[in-house]
């Protein structure tokens, strides 16, 4: 299993900054470069607890699909998600929220397995690791972005 660990400090209300990170039309703003689009399930505004949604990107230069739930939401402090249907043997992504003076303070813990025993573990550790990092930091800017300006 590979741990992602990020913690973002943002300097807006931790409900805009809450809301921000779970909006599905920010995501798929933030994830231009993969084409990422929304295609069932909550495919627009704010996601809630309980819903899913399926995404369909391109990544490593395959078209994929993803379905996640939204198993746990406490807002405006954390929410969980965990892969329903994908590529990864397992996923889970929790987002943790707390607010620090005029700062919201996001952290991010990112869970997740490839399949294909020793390979799969071959390549997170060689690879995905890094690649799901950055993919992360690039929504985490565009989260940041967007809140800051609207203070």
């Amino acid at each position: 299993m590979s741990v992602i660990h990020l913690k973002t400090i943002i300097k807006a209300d931790i409900y805009k900054v809450f809301d921000l990170a779970r909006d599905i039309d920010l995501h798929q703003k933030s994830t231009f470069k993969t084409g990422e689009k929304a295609i069932e399930g909550r495919i627009s505004g704010l996601i809630e607890d309980g819903e899913t949604v399926t995404w369909r990107a391109k990544h490593l230069g395959f078209y994929q699909t993803h379905t996640s739930k939204i198993i746990e939401m406490k807002k405006p402090y954390q929410f969980t998600d965990i892969m329903l249907k994908g590529t990864f043997k397992s996923l889970k992504h929790q987002h943790l929220f707390s607010q620090e003076g005029e700062s919201t303070v996001m952290i991010d813990i990112f869970e997740f397995e490839s399949p294909f025993g020793i390979i799969g573990k071959l390549f997170n550790t060689f690879f995905l690791k890094n690649y799901m990092t950055n993919f992360l930091l690039e929504r985490n800017k565009m989260i940041k972005k967007t809140a800051e300006l609207s203070v």
